[in-house]
């Protein structure tokens, strides 16, 4: 029986340091082909971490509008097929028609959450508008970027992941996941969150990634109203996170961050009760 791949792989290489050569085992992060089947017919297949799969199966169905809530599937099983991991899902019977009537298949590599659509309207798609009254601190923001990386405990050992998280400041509280993808890790986040019936627009969305176009749409399906990003957004980014009504936070660090839209949503001081 085939089993799933581990998440991490050591492999020896050569090294060159301060003019030496050596020997050195490096843990890397894998990867693996994940197929998204609805009811027996594929609909995306992508370069994963395999790990959290009914997470990412669950979150990429909800953030490419294939399902409105989490329990629209109704059976799930992740198989270990030839050339990866199947993620057969069962769909409930309205949701399966509505797939039938926009069916695309999507088939492109890690790096690109855009690749192989079939449409160019699929990448300008409409965005909902975020209407949220969640309001976080520049002190909690920071915080919350430093805990972060001590939560991401494949990165850790490897260096070459990224990870997603989203942090609800009433709670304090951190879900993280990781994957060799960004939109992939995000995808695990809005799967995790969704199955764990929280209410998104109570909380934010922390990425260790740049932004995109379309982890914007992603956010806004899902209905956070604040994204904090380590890295810088895309110009496309910012222009739809103003119109989504998304607070944009980016080059965020432990000791500052910038805001490109929305700011009202980010007090400097202490939230009164």
């Amino acid at each position: 029986m085939k089993t799933a791949s581990p998440t991490i792989a050591r492999m020896n290489a050569a090294t060159w340091r301060g003019g030496t050569p050596a020997e050195h085992a490096r843990a890397l992060p894998d990867e693996v082909a994940v197929a998204l089947t609805y009811d027996r017919a594929t609909f995306a297949a992508m370069m994963a971490t395999p790990s959290e799969l009914e997470d990412f199966a669950i979150g990429f169905s909800l953030s490419e509008c294939i399902i409105g809530k989490a329990s629209d599937i109704t059976g799930f099983e992740a198989v270990v097929v030839e050339q990866g991991i199947d993620c057969r899902m069962t769909l409930s019977p309205a949701r399966r028609d509505a797939l039938d009537a926009r069916r695309r298949r999507i088939t492109g590599p890690v790096g690109c959450g855009l690749c192989g659509l079939d449409s160019l309207k699929e990448a300008d798609r409409p965005i909902p508008k975020i209407q949220s009254a969640v309001h976080i601190t520049a002190d909690v923001i920071a915080d919350a970027v430093s805990r972060m990386s001590q939560l991401q405990k494949l990165n850790i050992e490897t260096r070459a992941v990224h990870a997603a998280a989203f942090f609800a400041p009433s709670g304090n509280d951190i879900l993280l996941r990781e994957d060799i993808g960004r939109h992939n890790a995000l995808d695990k986040v809005i799967g995790a969150i969704s199955r764990r019936g929280d209410d998104p627009g109570a909380g934010a969305i922390f990425l260790t990634s740049r932004v995109s176009l379309d982890l914007i749409q992603k956010t806004a399906v899902f209905g956070a109203a604040i994204l904090v990003a380590v890295s810088v957004p895309s110009a496309s980014a910012v222009r739809a996170a103003e119109a989504a009504g998304i607070t944009l936070i980016a080059v965020a660090r432990h000791d500052g961050f910038e805001i490109f839209t929305h700011p009202e949503r980010v007090i400097f001081g202490t939230i009164s009760e």
